[in-house]
């Protein structure tokens, strides 16, 4: 029978709360898995079943003895190595053994060092260093930043160190729970070919869409306490529970008035779009949803955004703006003007100026040359990471909304929060405990609640689940202000951005295609620098390939001599015993059998000599070789 992974009517409790209950799974080696479900299912505490940190309360759970196991630590230790040092920790096999060569060159023993190059060779260990750097290459680092302290790194990237780390062992089983947060488009895109080839088995906690459909081959959903499979990726499943639900009368009358709402925006829109290749490819991708729109029914978060307090058009205009830091420019040359019903998704490389564009646009940072002009008395609405960590957090959700509209009756304020799934005691918890996805919805239900005419968004969907992530899709489709958003999630960009802007090399236009142009865009923009450090990885591997070979040269010959003295004394001893029990023979003793005793005599003689004489020379190379381990 083939090793997999099998939870057998397994029953898991977190305290009073019942998790999974009699629950069946089977995984099979080299399936690429996609783990659903609403936060707070158990999907995290599946992970740490399958880590051994997690027991089953009923049931069993079996993973396949002997598997190497790689996840994403949460914390990055604060260690002064470079940060490919770090990456290169990943691999334990291999740092396992360089310790170990290490520990035989200080005690200069080379027969040992000549098998732990050996085994280095057989596990690619050679190669290590190279394969950290193209992890590194392709999460976003430069080759400066390889040999930069991890203590140098912001948050963000230390989870990319972390990522990578993990991508470097040679797992049996690689666990990610949602890589994708502290990522830009450029390093998903890399990390889904990655994970594409991957040999292990997967299982992957994602809420970006397009990210588990280009990944995964099998949905595994958590609901109502149990555990059930779907074959194909996130699109097929959503198709499957749709079907599900119509079952259910309730949900399929919930159904139809959500494909009626969709429907009338698709309608909307396609009076009004231009034939620009992004503003059809939206157009697909609102018709989608009609699809997928009634997979998420019983969600638990419906909202909409509230008529602006003040709209005119322009609502901004930014004439040939530069923007940067410490008076050197990172954007210039910029024009742009935003109205009433403008709708841009911002792309670019890492670190080539998209939130700093959008902070410009907000107002945070000041325009180093040119104009920013901003219409009066209108509201802005500016959502970025760092508001996260900015709520008061011994005050509850109410409260925090009460600060923004103190005379409004309390009942409406709840109303409003519920949208964003703060019901009953939630409403009135303090968001201290909160976790990432409950504060980040609450920071949108403060956005919204201050019915903003521009509308900034950075990064929004980071630690939101897929329903909450529709949820605000659907939301922004009947928002009457201007948008302005940076994302990751190519579902959201392709639903909500009628213009895609490219901030690149300086500039920041129109970008002429839509959101798949821009991967084949990535792809050509980086072949040279691919082709680069292709070249560079092979230049690595032969030099490291060189250096193996020439330090297995260089003791070949001594342990080639080593051997064949073994063998030789090995054979000599076998002859020398041969004779030594003829010698022992009785008959040999006769006065007929003289001659031959004297030829045996001889010959036992010249063969002590001889093994004497092999015996040195087997201790003069053994110490040679000793001697040529220590250079």
């Amino acid at each position: 029978m083939r090793a997999m992974i099998k939870l057998n009517q397994l029953s898991i409790r977190r305290g009073a709360r019942l998790l999974f209950e009699s629950a069946n799974l089977t995984i099979h080696p080299g399936q690429n898995v996609g783990l659903t479900g609403a936060n707070g299912t158990g999907k995290s505490s599946l992970f740490a079943l399958f880590r051994n940190q997690l027991h089953a309360d009923h049931g069993s759970a079996s993973i396949p003895a002997g598997w190497v196991i790689a996840h994403v630590a949460q914390e990055t230790p604060a260690v002064d190595i470079p940060a490919i040092e770090y990456v290169l920790q990943g691999d334990e096999e291999y740092m396992r053994l360089q310790d170990q060569l290490w520990v035989a060159e200080a005690a200069h023993d080379g027969h040992h060092q000549s098998e732990l190059h050996d085994n280095l060779a057989a596990i690619d260990g050679y190669t290590a260093r190279s394969r950290a750097g193209r992890l590194m290459h392709g999460l976003g680092f430069t080759a400066e930043q390889e040999l930069s302290p991890v203590t140098s790194f912001s948050g963000g990237w230390r989870m990319r160190l972390n990522l990578a780390q993990a991508l470097m062992c040679r797992s049996d089983l690689l666990l990610l729970d949602e890589p994708t947060n502290h990522l830009d488009l450029e390093a998903v895109y890399w990390l889904e070919e990655w994970l594409r080839s991957y040999q292990g088995t997967l299982v992957l906690i994602s809420h970006d869409r397009d990210f588990l459909d280009r990944v995964v081959t099998q949905i595994v959903h958590i609901e109502h306490q149990k555990i059930k499979a779907y074959t194909g990726n996130y699109s097929a499943f959503e198709l499957a529970r749709t079907e599900h639900l119509a079952h259910q009368q309730s949900a399929h009358n919930k159904q139809q008035r959500e494909i009626a709402h969709i429907r009338s925006f698709v309608t909307r829109f396609k009076a009004q779009a231009t034939k620009a290749k992004q503003a059809q490819s939206r157009i697909k991708a609102l018709e989608r949803m009609e699809l997928i729109a009634p997979a998420h029914v019983d969600s638990p978060f419906h909202f909409q955004f509230y008529p602006p307090t003040r709209l005119v058009a322009p609502l901004l205009t930014l004439d040939k703006v530069a923007v940067g830091y410490n008076d050197k420019p990172l954007i210039s040359g910029v024009n742009l003007s935003l109205a009433p019903g403008d709708r841009i998704g911002l792309l670019g490389p890492n670190g080539a100026g998209k939130s700093t564009l959008i902070k410009l646009i907000a107002g945070v940072l000041p325009a180093l040359m040119g104009k920013r002009k901003e219409a009066k008395d209108i509201k802005i609405a500016y959502f970025a990471q760092h508001q996260l960590e900015q709520l008061t957090l011994d005050e509850s959700p109410l409260q925090h909304l009460q600060a923004l509209d103190p005379l409004r009756p309390e009942s409406e304020l709840r109303n409003h929060l519920g949208g964003f799934g703060f019901q009953g005691d939630d409403a009135l918890a303090p968001v201290g405990p909160f976790s990432g996805g409950e504060k980040a919805r609450l920071v949108l239900a403060l956005l919204v609640y201050q019915k903003p005419a521009l509308l900034l968004l950075d990064e929004p969907t980071n630690h939101l689940d897929l329903d909450m992530r529709l949820a605000l899709t659907m939301a922004l489709q009947d928002f009457e202000g201007a948008l302005v958003v940076v994302s990751h999630d190519r579902h959201l960009l392709r639903t909500v951005a009628n213009d895609l802007w490219l901030v690149s090399d300086g500039h920041a236009k129109i970008f002429d295609g839509d959101i798949d142009d821009y991967r084949q865009w990535l792809m050509d923009k980086d072949k040279p620098a691919k082709t680069a450090v292709e070249n560079s990885n092979t230049a690595n591997k032969k030099d490291d390939r060189r250096n193996a070979a020439e330090a297995r040269k260089k003791l070949q010959p001594l342990r080639n001599t080593v051997k064949k003295a073994e063998h030789k004394m090995d054979a000599l001893q076998t002859k020398l015993n041969d004779i030594e029990l003829q010698l022992a023979d009785n008959s040999l003793y006769e006065s007929t059998a003289k001659d031959k005793l004297k030829a045996l005599i001889v010959q036992q003689g010249s063969l002590k000599t001889e093994l004497e004489t092999v015996e040195m020379d087997w201790l003069a190379a053994s110490e040679e070789l000793e001697l040529a381990g220590q250079e």
